[in-house]
């Protein structure tokens, strides 16, 4: 069990409780080891955001909870919580959610400085993921001077920089054309079977879930399938 990530257990999450229950969430459990490239599909409404949100500490559960490399996240509070999500978890939106006064290289580092990390550190982290990323060139450019797909290929490092025990992506490539989806798709496949990097994708899109290797899939609030396809092969061809 030393490769267990995530352990949700009995999550559920209901609106309205007072009046008319509307079930977000129905006993959801769930088991993400290290290094899954896994895809969470459904309508919309089914429940995909809260789930992450959930697993992600950005919700709270009306009952279960999330256990993350052994910690009860479901129990931490204010400032424990908000720590316990700085050093643990990555989170990719699709709306990028840069900060629009810094540059690239500066969004990159900003989670590295709240965790006061040497500059040297820092510094070098910023170059390596730039690198990855396929962005070293656009370091100085603030998100207004980047494409949509750059902006997001920032939004990937940015989650990355302190090497966290997975990252959380919410529809990264809805606002996205082919294109610049099939890299930023690219690039985290390359991270997920080089450093083993844990993606958790919540996506409506063919592309994200043809290259997952494990596809869950909610209606109603509850997990109707939970398969591991073969990816389709994608070649430069």
């Amino acid at each position: 069990m030393n490769n267990t990530v995530i352990d949700a257990h009995n999550l559920t999450r209901i609106y309205d409780e007072n009046t008319i229950p509307v079930y977000a969430l129905n006993s959801v459990h769930l088991h993400i080891t290290k290094g899954e490239f896994t895809a969470i599909k459904g309508p919309s409404g089914s429940g995909k955001t809260t789930l992450l949100n959930m697993l992600g500490g950005l919700d709270e559960p009306t009952e279960g909870y999330v256990n993350i490399n052994g910690t009860n996240i479901t129990q931490l509070k204010g400032n424990k919580l908000i720590d316990f999500r700085l050093n643990n978890i990555g989170f990719v939106f699709q709306s990028y959610n840069l900060i629009p006064v810094l540059t690239a290289q500066e969004n990159i580092e900003f989670i590295m400085l709240l965790q006061k990390r040497p500059k040297a550190e820092r510094e070098q982290r910023v170059t390596e993921l730039l690198k990855e990323v396929g962005l070293i060139e656009k370091a100085g450019k603030r998100p207004g001077e980047l494409s949509g797909g750059q902006q997001q290929r920032v939004a990937v490092a940015r989650a990355l920089a302190p090497k966290p025990q997975f990252i959380l992506a919410d529809e990264p490539t809805a606002n996205l054309d082919s294109v610049s989806a099939g890299n930023l798709l690219d690039i985290m496949a390359k991270l997920n079977r080089e450093e083993k990097m844990t993606f958790i994708f919540s996506t409506h899109d063919q592309r994200v879930i043809d290259r997952a290797r494990r596809v869950i899939t909610l209606e109603d609030g509850k997990i109707v399938s939970d398969t591991t396809p073969a990816p389709l092969v994608h070649t430069n061809s």
